[in-house]
């Protein structure tokens, strides 16, 4: 089974332009985005089977990862 791709810019591929103006010129957007692409790697590694985890920790980066893209999503919608 292929493993899903939850990047920002795939996830809201519409708001592309907006997500790079954002990190460059919005640091607490840069820093929200830089953690949600890290727990998005992290997730990704281990649903690769290239890092082992228990149920729970994925649980949680994936519960961390969703609570990251609505508080992203909530200041794209706000700058556009």
């Amino acid at each position: 089974m292929p493993l899903e791709n939850h990047s920002l810019a795939k996830e809201f591929p519409e708001l592309r332009e907006k997500i790079h103006e954002l990190k460059t010129s919005d640091n607490h957007f840069a820093r929200l985005f830089a953690e949600y692409d890290a727990v998005e790697h992290d997730v990704h590694r281990i649903e690769s089977g290239a890092e082992a985890a228990s149920d729970e920790r994925l649980e949680g980066l994936k519960k961390q990862r969703l609570s990251l893209k609505d508080e992203l999503a909530a200041l794209l919608k706000k700058a556009a």
